[in-house]
C-alpha cells in the first residue's frame, strides 16, 4: 500500500480532523455511485478501496501519529516484485511476457497503468497508451516518472502531427473539391467510384 498520507493528499502527521475531512472530500470525489455506466467505473472502485485502506491505516488504531512510513512504501507491496519483473521484460522487448504478468494483477494502480501504457507504446498503439499514461498520472499525480512519460508522449505526438501537416496531411488549405477529386481517384484505383462521371 502507498503512504496513506499521500493517498489522502494530506501532510504527514495530520490530526484526526484533517484526516476525516480529507477522507470525506475524496469519498465525495471518487464514490463509485458517481461512475455508474462510466468508462472509469473500475478505476473509481480501485481508488475508493485505496482511500478506505489509507483511512483505516491512519484511524484504525485510534492514533494518527503511530503510522510507520516504512511499512507503507510501494516497494513493499505484493505487486512490487511483479512490477519490477514487468519492467525488465519491457526493457528486453519481451512484451507478451510483460503483459501476461500485468493481466494477472487485479489491483490496477498507477504503476500498473504506467507499465501497460509503456507496453502499448512499444507496440505502436499510441491512442490506448495515452489513456493509460493519463490514468497513471491521475492516480499518482506526485510521481515524476509518470509525468515525464506523459509529457514526452504528448510532445512526440504533437511533433508527428506537425510533420504530417507540413507534408500536406491534415492541411486545411485544400478546398473541398480538391479533396473530393483525390478521394475519387483513390476509390477508382481500388475498383470503386466515389463520384460517377456522366
Amino acid at each position: 500500500m502507498r503512504n496513506p498520507y499521500e493517498v489522502l493528499e494530506i501532510r504527514e502527521g495530520a490530526d484526526k480532523e484533517e484526516i476525516k475531512e480529507a477522507y470525506r472530500k475524496l469519498v465525495k470525489k471518487y464514490h463509485p455511485d458517481q461512475y455508474i455506466n462510466h468508462p472509469l467505473s473500475s478505476l473509481a472502485q480501485e481508488k475508493m478501496k485505496e482511500i478506505n485502506e489509507a483511512y483505516e491505516a491512519l484511524m484504525g488504531n485510534g492514533t494518527s501519529g503511530s503510522y510507520n512510513a516504512h511499512s507503507y512504501s510501494s516497494s513493499s507491496s505484493p505487486e512490487a516484485a511483479l512490477y519490477q519483473q514487468t519492467r525488465g521484460y519491457i526493457q528486453a522487448g519481451r512484451l507478451q511476457e510483460a503483459e501476461q504478468i500485468l493481466e494477472g494483477i487485479s489491483y490496477r494502480d498507477a504503476e500498473w497503468n504506467f507499465l501497460k501504457g509503456s507496453i502499448l507504446v512499444r507496440r505502436g498503439w499510441y491512442d490506448q497508451a495515452l489513456q493509460y499514461f493519463q490514468i497513471a498520472v491521475t492516480l499518482d499525480p506526485g510521481n515524476p516518472e509518470y509525468h515525464q512519460a506523459l509529457n514526452a508522449f504528448n510532445a512526440r505526438n504533437f511533433t508527428y502531427r506537425n510533420m504530417g501537416g507540413g507534408m500536406g496531411y491534415g492541411n486545411s488549405s485544400m478546398d473541398c473539391c480538391t479533396k473530393l477529386c483525390i478521394a475519387d481517384c483513390c476509390c477508382e484505383c481500388m475498383g470503386g467510384d466515389l463520384i460517377s462521371c456522366c
